[in-house]
Order: C-alpha cells, then structure tokens, then sequence
C-alpha cells in the first residue's frame, strides 16, 4: 500500500532534485551526470571476503550518488530507480564485457570477471592469481569439467545455451524492511537495470531466486568481519530456484558495496543452488574500495 501511494505521490506533488535539493524535479541534469560517472570501473573492499565475485561499481558513493541512493533507498523516491537502474547496467555491462547475452560457450569461458577470492577449482571459469589450485595457463578447460559444490550435473561455465539471458540476482532485503520502506530498493533498481539491458539487445531477466534462510541483524555499526559472520549462512534459494538458475551466467547486484559480505553471500547461495556467477555489479561502492582496473 506505501508503495502505491509513494508512486502516485512522485508523479502528482511537486519534487526537488534529490541529488542536490534543488526544485525542478525529482532528478536534475547536473546530478543525472553524476550517475552517469566516468564510466564504471573494478573495485574490491579490503579485506575482501572468500567467495567474493570481482565487483564492477558504476559511481562512488560520495555526494549526488550517495543522496539520490539513500532518497530511493529510505525515502520511498521511486522515480529514481530508472537512473539507478542505468547505472547499474553500466556496471554489469562491465562486469561481462566477453561473456554477456549472446556470448557462445566458448566466449563466456574466457570471461576472467567470475573470478573468486578463496574459490578452489570448478567454482569459475577465471581465477584470481594464487585463488586455488590449476589457475595456471590451460587450466581453465580441466577446471570446467569439475562443478562446483551444489552444482547440477549439465548446469557448469560453458554449458549455458547460446544466446542464453543474463540473470540479474538481487541481494534480498529483509522482509522487515522491505515492510517498512514499502519497496525492495535491490530489486526495484534490478529490474530497471535488465530493462535498460534488453532496450540495448542484451537479453536479461531478474529471477527471484534468493531469499533470507535466518534472520541477520542490522549491518549498521558492524566491521568488516562482523558483517561477514552476520550474512554467512543467511541466504539461500527459493523451491525450484535452481531451475530458473540454469538459464544463463548471473551477475549478482546491489545498490551499495561496503565490505562485500552481503555479495559474497549472494554469490554462495547461487554457486550452491546450481547457479554460474560471472561477476557481481553495484551502482556505487565507497572511496575505500581498492579501485582494481
């Protein structure tokens, strides 16, 4: 009910921009340029947790990006999802640049951006030097015949038809806030994300396949490896996620990166469920964030 009426609301009242404060919409070009960025770019929290898939960010989280993200977030702005949702396609445009829709089997085994922290063999097709075991040159091909721990037979890297969509995976917000802000702003963004994909020909759906398996506590105030323990565990996937899992690479995406626990997560549940991660994305990640291109 809050969210139709903060939707009836965002076309009827008046708004400022809600970048900068200034009146004439809910966007002003100045701040629509902010989200635009120069162009979204690797980074990576320190310390990055295990599991963690390499994240492309489109802005950093400083100023404009950083209200225009908390008025949709907590302030029910919804007409903001759209920008933010092309935002985020920047950033997972980035995260497959060889390995997207309508790459064959063979272009999204050369896609390094699945890399994974920590990850031993047969959890991705590229690997962060000193990941694990067979990452030298010609490895990948041995590495792809092993699937990961919870994967199917026949749902491995490379096994994905041709053509196949790219699978935008939220992080899931809790039930209880998305009761009390009205809307799931990871989601919204998401779906806003693969619409601005597909207008560019790039096949993409956002299957709600993850949900919250126990209850986390507020992340707010905790470090780094308090976040970590907090998430670890939390997520898995939904009755019959695993089939919606095989139709193509994921991309796990967020509004914000701060440590990279909740993604990490995320890309666990997926691995577990069957799913192939290629890369994660984020609108906006923190000046912190070790800028890796």
């Amino acid at each position: 009910m809050r969210g139709w009426w903060q939707e009836i609301s965002d076309l009827v009242l008046p708004a400022d921009c809600a970048g900068c404060g200034r009146p004439g919409g809910t966007l002003c070009g100045r701040c629509r340029g902010a989200l635009r960025g120069s162009g979204a770019r690797r980074v990576e929290p320190s310390p990055a947790p295990p599991g963690l898939p390499v994240v492309h960010a489109a802005v950093d989280y400083v100023d404009e990006a950083r209200a225009v993200l908390l008025a949709h977030k907590e302030r029910g702005a919804l007409r903001l999802a759209r920008p933010l949702g092309e935002a985020l396609a920047r950033a997972v445009r980035a995260a497959c640049p060889g390995g997207g829709p309508g790459a064959g089997p063979r272009g999204r085994a050369a896609v390094g951006s699945g890399a994974v922290r920590g990850a031993g063999p047969g959890t991705g097709s590229g690997m962060r030097p000193g990941a694990g075991p067979g990452t030298g040159p010609g490895a990948g091909a041995s590495m792809r015949q092993e699937a990961g721990p919870g994967t199917r037979p026949g749902a491995g890297p490379g096994v994905r038809p041709h053509g196949a969509p790219l699978l935008l995976v939220p992080v899931p917000s809790a039930r209880r806030s998305v009761g009390a802000r009205g809307h799931d702003p990871a989601r919204r963004i998401a779906l806003a994300a693969a619409s601005t994909l597909r207008a560019d020909g790039r096949p993409a759906r956002v299957p709600a396949v993850l949900c919250q398996r126990r209850r986390a506590i507020d992340q707010s105030g905790l470090d780094a490896r308090q976040r970590r323990a907090n998430v670890t565990g939390a997520l898995g996937a939904v009755p019959g996620g695993g089939r919606l899992l095989v139709a193509g690479p994921v991309v796990v995406v967020d509004d914000l990166m701060t440590t990279g626990a909740s993604l990490a997560e995320a890309a666990r549940a997926v691995r577990a469920a069957g799913g192939l991660v290629i890369g994660a994305a984020v609108v906006a990640a923190p000046l912190t964030a070790t800028i890796r291109n």
